[in-house]
Order: structure tokens, then sequence, then C-alpha cells
């Protein structure tokens, strides 16, 4: 499918997994948690009361670790009975500490890519998860010049890009957006008129993901990794 370019004035980055790793310490995290609960269930059935008590307290807690590290928690009280020790809970907790203190870890090209997209276009990163967690990335990343503006979003739907777009003065034809997530990166933005260019990365968490039906007939490209972006508009 050909699809041009040449109308955009703005370029929207998504964070995690697009820019750093972020999902990978989502994993390991799972699989330290289950663990510290293998006394109570098996590994696969703590995994799966952990996901549904995500998706309970997604509009709640919203996105990001410490969302997570409170579903971890309740998901041990309730595997456990109510009979989950204080160790094990200071041991959950320490896992999501863990997981706050992790180095930033940069994907392949994201620099380059960046500071060559920036001579040319207005940069935004629009990013959902915990306000503080995703700002104290930025920082860490060394980023932070590219961007012309930050956006940590409660939900990635059609409705937050449009406020977003409507708050910045953009038109949806001019805005392109790049991140690993079909459901929260690409598919909103085709659905509102604006351009989507998917960057898949190696692990994709189970609510990110979408049927092939989904995506059918949708006007987006998929590129192997972020330098190829700068072939793509040239």
């Amino acid at each position: 499918m050909e699809i041009n370019y040449n109308n955009i004035k703005v370029i929207g980055f998504d964070a995690d997994d697009t820019l750093w790793v972020n999902e990978t310490y989502f994993r390991e995290a799972e699989v330290a948690f289950a663990k510290l609960l293998a006394p109570y269930e098996t590994l696969n059935k703590i995994d799966q009361e952990l996901f549904k008590m995500e998706m309970k307290n997604l509009p709640l807690y919203g996105y990001g670790i410490k969302g997570f590290v409170l579903s971890m928690i309740e998901t041990a009280i309730d595997l456990s009975n109510n009979n989950v020790s204080a160790k094990t809970m200071q041991a959950i907790l320490d896992i999501g500490k863990d997981m706050l203190e992790k180095p930033i870890e940069l994907l392949n090209g994201v620099e380059e890519v960046l500071k060559e997209c920036s001579k040319k276009y207005r940069l935004i990163l629009a990013t959902k998860g915990d306000l503080l967690d995703q700002e104290r990335k930025l920082e860490k990343s060394g980023l932070l010049e590219y961007f012309h503006h930050i956006e940590v979003l409660s939900d990635k739907k059609e409705a937050n890009y449009s406020r977003l777009l409507n708050h910045l003065d953009i038109k949806p034809s001019q805005f392109l957006m790049i991140g690993n997530s079909l459901k929260s990166d690409v598919l909103p933005l085709v659905n509102i008129k604006a351009h989507a260019i998917h960057v898949p990365f190696h692990t994709t968490w189970v609510h990110e993901q979408v049927s092939e039906n989904e995506t059918n007939g949708k006007a987006y490209k998929t590129i192997n990794n972020l330098n190829d972006l700068l072939e793509l508009l040239k």
C-alpha cells in the first residue's frame, strides 16, 4: 500500500518499547512474582490471575509500574486467601522498586533518528503510563532536547489523540505517529485520518495485541527498526 508522507509536519513518538526497553522488565517481574506465589498456585494460574487483576484495576490505577505493583499485591492476597506474609509483601514492593530504578536502555538508532527528524519536523512524545515514572525515564534518556512537546496520556484511544491534536492545533493529515503497539500507536491514528508507522518490539503485552481482522485494510506501514524511518521520509 503506497502512503505519501509529504504533508507531514509533526511526528509523534511513543516512548516505552519504541525509544527504550520497557516491556522486558514487566515480563521479568511477572516471573519473579510467580516464584514468590508458587506455594499457593501454579505458575500459569498466577500469571492468568495477575493479568485479570490488572485489567480489573486499569480504570482505577491506569497504566504503569505503580498500578502493576498494586495489582500484584491484590493478586497475592487473593491467591493466598489472605495468608500472604509480610516478607512476601515486601518482596513484591522490592520488585516494583527495582523496575522503577532500571537504567534507560535506548533502542537501536533512536538518537540518530530523533536528531535527523527534528531538523525537518516538530517532534512530540506521546506516551501513556505514570507521569512521574515517564518524566524520570525521559530525563535519564538524554532525549528531552529533541521534543517540542511531551504528553503523558491516561490512555491512547481515538478521543485521546483527537484532543491532543486539537490542543496543539495539528491537523490529523499532517501528523505521523510512530510506535510499537498496533492497538495504541497505530489503529487509533488511522481511524482519525492521521498517519502511523508500526515498529514492532520483540515482546508485546497481551492487552496491546490485536487480531488480524482489526488490521485488515488499514493504511499504515511496518518497519523493522527505527532507522528505517529516515528512508521512508526521504
